[in-house]
C-alpha cells in the first residue's frame, strides 16, 4: 500500500503572533489546529475563509484565546460541518468567549448569535486529555495534552501510520497559578512549536510574585489607581489568585499610607472576565495541587471579599467617573489585554494624563496595539533609576497613544512585570523542545515576531544540529 503524503500547512500565525491556524494534510484529507483572529499589526478587516475547507475533516482547538478561536463563526459560515475537538474545560469555556467575540466584531443580533453558538454546540466533541481519537475518514488519530497556558489548554499529538506531527499551540510556564504544568511528548518526528517569548526569558515565580507585590505597592504610593490591561480569560484570573496570596500573607502590612493590603479593593470591570471567573470556579477539579490545598483551607483564591466585580455599563462609566476624581488607591483590572477595545479603553483615557496614576502590564502587548504603544513609550514608574530615561523625558515630547481616534498624553507611570505572561519564556520553549528522544527531524517555529525567532532557531539549531529548525 502507498504511503500517503503528508504535509503541514499554515493559514495563520505565522507573520506575527495572532491569527493561529495550521492544516495538517494526509494524502487528500486534513485537520485544523485552531482558527484564529489577526488582531494588533496583523488585524484584517476581510474574516472570510479564504483557504479550500471541502476536504478538512475535523478541526481541534488548542485553547479559547480569540487569537485561536476567533474565525470559527467564519469556519462554520463557509460550511464546515465537521467535529470540533477541544478539551473538556474548552469546551464549557469556547461558547461564552465566541458569544461574546460575534457580539463585538460580527453581529448584534441575537437571534443569529444564537443560531451561531447552537450550531459550534452541535459539533463540539470534548475530549479528554491523554486518550487518543481517531479522525474519521484519515489515517489518523489525535491526543490532548495539557499545555499549562490557561485552563483547557493542550497541545496535540498527529499520529499517522508513519510518524508524529504535534503542534504546541500555546504552551505555558512552570508553575503557572492554577495550571498543572505541560510535560513534553514522547514521540515527535515534526514539532510546530510557538515562539511568543523565543528571545527572553521570564522571572520565577517568587520573583515574580515579589515584583507584582512592589509594583503594585510603588503605584498606590501616591494615592492613585492602579489599572491593569487583563485578557478576560487566564490573566485575569491568575491575577487574581497571587493578589489573594499576597492578601492572604502580607493582609496586615500597609500596601499604601495607612492602607494595609487587607483593605485594598480590587476592582474587576470585565462582564466577560466575571463569567470565565466563574467558570475557572467551577472547574476546580482541573485546577493544581496548589490551588486544591488552598481551598481545603477555606480561602477563595477567586472570589475573595475585597474583590468588587462591575457588571452593568452604566455602573462601569460611574467607576470611571469616580476613580478620575478620587484619591484613594484601587487596583483595577479591565479587557482587553492589549487595550485595542474594551472597557480598559474608557479608563486608559480617564486616568493615562494623570501623573498620580500607573498602569501595570502583565502579558504580551503585540506590535500594533495600543498596549504596545503605551509599553515601549510611557514613562517607566522610576525613572530616577536610569539617567538616560530620565533625561530624556525632560527633553522630549510628552509620549502620547491613539485611543479612538484622539490622542492622550501618557503621564501615567508604567510596570510591566514579565512573569504573567501565560506564555512559556525561551528557556521552557527550548527544554519542551529538547526533552522530546529521539530529537524531532524537524522543528517549525510559527506564533511569534521575526526577531523571537530568529533568536529560538539560532539556538535550537546550536542544540539539535541534526534537526531541521525552519521558520515557515
Amino acid at each position: 500500500m502507498e504511503q500517503q503524503q503528508i504535509k503541514t500547512l499554515h493559514h495563520g500565525g505565522v507573520a506575527g503572533v495572532t491569527g493561529s491556524c495550521h492544516e495538517l494534510r494526509v494524502g487528500e484529507a486534513g485537520v485544523l489546529i485552531d482558527c484564529g483572529l489577526f488582531q494588533g499589526r496583523d488585524r484584517r478587516d476581510d474574516l472570510q475563509i479564504e483557504f479550500a475547507i471541502d476536504h478538512i475533516r475535523a478541526l481541534i482547538v488548542t485553547h479559547v484565546h480569540i487569537d485561536h478561536i476567533g474565525r470559527i463563526p467564519y469556519l462554520l459560515a463557509a460550511g464546515f460541518s465537521g467535529p470540533i475537538y477541544c478539551s473538556a474545560p474548552s469546551a464549557l469555556l469556547l461558547p461564552a468567549m465566541l458569544e461574546d467575540a460575534l457580539k463585538i466584531g460580527f453581529t448584534k443580533n441575537k437571534a443569529l448569535i444564537a443560531r451561531v453558538l447552537a450550531k459550534l454546540q452541535s459539533q463540539l466533541q470534548p475530549l479528554p486529555y491523554n486518550e487518543w481519537q481517531p479522525i474519521a475518514g484519515m489515517e489518523l488519530n489525535i491526543r490532548l495534552q495539557r499545555a499549562g497556558h490557561i485552563l483547557g489548554s493542550a497541545y496535540v499529538e498527529c499520529a499517522t501510520p508513519s510518524q508524529c506531527i504535534v503542534f504546541s499551540g500555546d504552551l505555558g510556564a512552570p508553575h503557572s497559578p492554577l495550571l498543572m504544568p505541560p510535560l513534553p511528548p514522547a514521540r515527535a518526528e515534526v514539532l510546530v512549536l510557538e515562539n511568543t517569548y523565543g528571545d527572553k526569558d521570564h522571572d520565577n515565580r517568587l520573583d515574580r510574585r515579589l515584583r507584582l507585590k512592589a509594583a503594585i505597592e510603588h503605584a498606590l504610593a501616591d494615592g492613585g489607581t492602579l489599572l491593569i490591561p487583563a485578557f478576560s480569560l487566564g490573566r485575569t484570573q491568575d491575577l487574581l489568585y497571587e493578589i489573594e496570596g499576597i492578601i492572604s500573607e502580607f493582609g496586615h502590612h500597609n500596601v499604601a499610607s495607612g492602607l494595609p493590603w487587607h483593605e485594598l479593593e480590587i476592582v474587576v470591570d470585565s462582564p466577560l472576565a466575571a463569567n470565565f471567573t466563574e467558570l475557572y470556579r467551577k472547574l476546580k477539579p482541573f485546577w493544581n495541587l496548589e490551588a486544591q490545598a488552598r481551598l481545603r483551607e477555606g480561602r477563595h483564591p477567586l472570589a475573595f471579599e475585597q474583590m468588587t466585580v462591575i457588571d452593568s455599563h452604566q455602573d462601569h462609566l460611574l467607576a470611571v467617573q469616580f476613580l478620575a476624581r478620587n484619591h484613594k488607591p484601587y487596583i483595577v483590572l479591565a479587557g482587553s489585554g492589549m487595550c485595542t477595545g474594551g472597557r480598559v479603553v474608557n479608563y486608559l483615557k480617564a486616568l493615562l494624563q494623570d501623573a498620580r496614576n500607573d498602569v501595570l502590564f502583565v502579558g504580551y502587548q503585540a506590535e500594533g496595539t495600543p498596549g504596545r504603544a503605551i509599553l515601549d513609550y510611557g514613562p517607566p514608574f522610576n525613572p530616577s533609576l536610569d539617567p538616560t530615561l530620565a533625561d530624556a523625558a525632560q527633553t522630549s515630547p510628552e509620549p502620547w497613544v491613539e485611543l479612538d481616534g484622539q490622542r492622550f498624553t501618557i503621564r501615567a507611570k508604567v510596570h510591566q512585570v514579565s512573569g504573567y505572561s501565560a506564555h512559556a519564556g525561551q528557556a521552557d520553549l527550548i527544554a519542551f523542545a529538547t526533552a522530546i528522544t529521539p530529537h524531532p527531524k524537524q522543528i517549525r517555529l510559527v506564533h511569534g515576531e521575526a526577531q523571537a525567532k530568529a533568536v529560538l532557531q539560532k539556538k535550537l539549531q546550536a542544540l539539535l544540529p541534526a534537526t531541521e529548525v525552519l521558520i515557515p
